[in-house]
C-alpha cells in the first residue's frame, strides 16, 4: 500500500515536471524567434490604455506565460521605457491572455489523443535544431515544448486517475461552506506560486476535474486562487528594482486579489452565469466550463478595473513613495533579476541603462578634472571626489559584468544575445579602464602643480591652457562615443573616431617637443618631466575611449 502510494506521488511529479518543462521549452522557443519583435510591440505602447491591454493578451497568448509578460512589463517600467499607467493595462491584458492555455489544454487535451502525434511534434522540433542557416532553428524549442506539454498532460490523466476512497477529504471541502471555497482558493494560490505557473495550476484542475476528483465549484475556487498565485513572479522580479518598478507589481498583486475576492463575494451567481454561457450541466463537460469561468472572470475583471487605471496609478504611487534618500556611495545594481522564463534580449534594456548610467559617472569624472585644471585651489577636494568616483564605477563594473554573464547562460539565449550581451562586458571594461585613466590623470596632475608651486617657473597659465586645451580635445571624444556607447557604431562614425584618436596621437608629439624644447632652454626638468607624463596619461584616456569605438 505505501509503495503503491509512493510511487503515485513520484508519478504525478514526474508528470508535472514533464508538463512544466514543455510550457517552458514553448515559451523559450517563442521568445527566442520571436522575443524582440514582441518586446518592440511593448514598446511601442501609446497611452491608450485599451491598446495596452489588447497588447498584453497578445503578448501573453502567444508566449504561453504571463508570469514572462508582467517581468517584462516590471522590467521595462524599471528601465522607464513604460510608465506606471501603460504598465497596468499590458497586465489587465495578460491575465486574459493567459486563459488561452487553460483552452488549448481544454480542447486538445480532453477533446483529442494526440499523444501519438506528440511524437512526431517533437521529432520535427528537434529536426529544425540543425536549420540554422534558415533561422528557424530558434522554433525548434515551440515544437518540442507543445510535444512534451501534452505528453505531461497524458501522463497527469493516468497519475491523477485517483480512487473515491483516496479523494473522499476533497469532497469534504464542499460540505464547510464558504470556508472550504477559501481553502481552495488558498491551494490554488500556493500550489501556483510553488510552481511558478498558472497555466500548470489550470492544467492540473481541469485533469483532476475531468477525471472526476474535484468537483464543478473547488475546481473553480482553486482557479480564481491561481490568479493569485501568479503574481509571484512579478513580486520577485521587482526586489531591488527602481519605485516605479515596485508599484507595478504591487498593482497586479492588488488587481488579482481584488478580483478573486470580487468572485467570491457573487460565486454563485458567477457560476450560474458561467453554466448558462455553456451548454450542458458541469458534470458532462466540466473542463470547457473550467475553461470558460477562467475567461470570464479575467475579462470581467479587467473590463472592471480598466476605466480606473489612473486612479489606480495614483493609489500605487501614495502607498509606494518616492524614496528620496541620497545616492548611495555603493553601488546598487537596480536590474531584474535573470528569470529563466523570459527573453535573454529583455535584460538589454536595463543593462544599457546602468552602461549609460557608468558613462554619465565617468563623464563627471572629465567635468572633475576640467575644474581642477581652471582652478588649481581646488584640486584637492576634485582629487577626493574622482577617488571615490573610480570606486563607484569599478562596482559598477563588477555588477554589470556578473549580471551580462548570468544573462548570457539562460536558457533564452541564442548566438545573437550572448554575442551582445559579451559586446557589452567589453565596453563595460573599456570604461571601468577609462575611469582608471581619469584617476591617474588626477593624481598626476596633483604632482604637476605641486611641483609649479615649488619651482620658479613663470609660465604656469600657458601650461594650464595647454592641458586644457588637449583634454577638452579627449573629453569631446568621449561625448561623441557616448552617444553610440550602447547601441552600436557605424563604420563611417567609427572611421571619424578613428581620425579624432589620431589627433589626439598628434598633439601629444607635438606638446612632448615643446616640451622637451623648454628643457633644453634651460626649463625646470622636474616639472616638464611631470607635465610629458601628464599628457601621455591623457592621451591614454583617449586610447581607452577608442577602444571603446572597437568593440563589435
Amino acid at each position: 500500500m505505501l509503495l503503491d502510494i509512493f510511487g503515485q506521488v513520484l508519478g504525478f511529479v514526474g508528470s508535472l515536471c514533464l508538463l512544466l518543462f514543455g510550457m517552458n521549452m514553448l515559451s523559450n522557443g517563442i521568445q527566442k524567434g520571436a522575443g524582440r519583435n514582441l518586446q518592440k510591440l511593448l514598446e511601442k505602447i501609446t497611452g491608450n490604455r485599451f491598446a495596452a491591454v489588447i497588447t498584453g493578451i497578445a503578448v501573453t497568448a502567444i508566449i504561453q506565460s504571463s508570469g514572462a509578460t508582467t517581468v517584462m512589463v516590471v522590467s521595462f517600467v524599471n528601465a522607464e521605457i513604460l510608465t506606471l499607467t501603460q504598465a497596468i493595462g499590458v497586465i489587465f491584458g495578460a491575465n486574459i491572455g493567459t486563459t488561452v492555455t487553460a483552452w488549448i489544454v481544454s480542447f486538445f487535451g480532453f477533446s483529442f489523443s494526440i499523444s501519438a502525434s506528440a511524437i512526431s511534434l517533437f521529432g520535427i522540433g528537434y529536426i529544425l535544431k540543425y536549420f540554422k542557416q534558415f533561422r528557424i532553428h530558434n522554433f525548434a524549442d515551440c515544437f518540442m515544448g507543445f510535444a512534451l506539454l501534452f505528453m505531461g498532460l497524458g501522463l497527469l490523466k493516468d497519475t491523477l486517475s485517483l480512487g473515491p476512497s483516496s479523494v473522499a477529504f476533497l469532497q469534504k471541502f464542499n460540505s464547510i461552506g464558504a470556508a472550504g471555497l477559501v481553502l481552495g482558493v488558498f491551494i490554488g494560490a500556493l500550489v501556483t506560486a510553488l510552481i511558478h505557473s498558472s497555466s500548470a495550476m489550470t492544467a492540473i484542475v481541469l485533469t483532476m476535474a475531468a477525471n472526476g476528483t474535484l468537483t464543478w465549484e473547488l475546481s473553480a475556487a482553486i482557479v480564481l486562487g491561481s490568479n493569485i498565485g501568479s503574481t509571484i513572479d512579478a513580486v520577485m522580479s521587482s526586489f531591488g528594482a527602481t519605485v516605479n518598478a515596485r508599484r507595478t507589481a504591487m498593482v497586479h498583486v492588488g488587481f488579482n486579489v481584488a478580483g478573486t475576492l470580487i468572485a467570491l463575494i457573487v460565486f454563485r451567481p458567477f457560476l450560474s452565469v458561467v453554466d448558462f454561457i455553456v451548454p450542458g450541466i458541469p458534470s458532462e463537460n466540466i473542463t470547457t466550463h473550467i475553461a470558460m469561468l477562467h475567461t470570464i472572470f479575467n475579462i470581467s475583471a479587467t473590463l472592471l478595473f480598466v476605466p480606473f487605471v489612473d486612479q489606480i496609478a495614483l493609489l500605487a504611487t501614495r502607498l509606494i513613495r518616492d524614496d528620496k534618500a541620497l545616492e548611495n556611495e555603493h553601488y546598487k545594481f537596480p536590474a531584474i533579476l535573470p528569470y529563466s522564463h523570459v527573453s535573454a534580449d529583455l535584460y538589454s534594456f536595463q543593462i544599457q541603462k546602468e552602461i549609460v548610467r557608468m558613462s554619465i559617472k565617468v563623464m563627471e569624472m572629465f567635468d572633475s578634472i576640467t575644474n581642477a585644471i581652471t582652478n588649481s585651489k581646488s584640486i584637492g577636494t576634485e582629487n577626493e571626489y574622482v577617488n571615490k568616483l573610480e570606486n563607484y564605477v569599478d562596482e559598477m563594473n563588477e555588477a554589470i559584468t556578473n549580471f551580462l554573464q548570468k544573462c548570457s547562460r539562460l536558457p533564452t539565449a541564442n548566438s545573437t544575445d550572448r554575442y551582445h550581451f559579451t559586446r557589452l562586458i567589453q565596453v563595460t571594461d573599456c570604461l571601468e579602464n577609462l575611469s582608471d585613466e581619469c584617476t591617474s590623470i588626477m593624481h598626476t596632475m596633483v604632482k604637476f602643480f605641486a611641483a609649479f608651486e615649488t619651482s620658479t617657473h613663470t609660465e604656469k597659465p600657458v601650461r594650464s591652457k595647454e592641458i586644457s586645451d588637449y583634454f577638452e580635445m579627449v573629453r569631446f571624444f568621449f561625448e561623441q562615443v557616448c552617444i553610440y556607447i550602447t547601441t552600436g557604431i557605424s563604420d563611417e562614425e567609427r572611421l571619424r573616431a578613428q581620425y579624432m584618436e589620431q589627433s589626439i596621437d598628434d598633439k601629444l608629439r607635438e606638446l612632448r617637443h615643446f616640451s622637451r624644447k623648454r628643457i633644453e632652454n634651460g626649463g625646470d626638468v622636474k616639472t616638464e618631466l611631470n607635465y610629458i607624463d601628464l599628457v601621455r596619461k591623457i592621451e591614454k584616456a583617449g586610447a581607452c575611449i577608442f577602444g571603446i569605438v572597437q568593440v563589435r
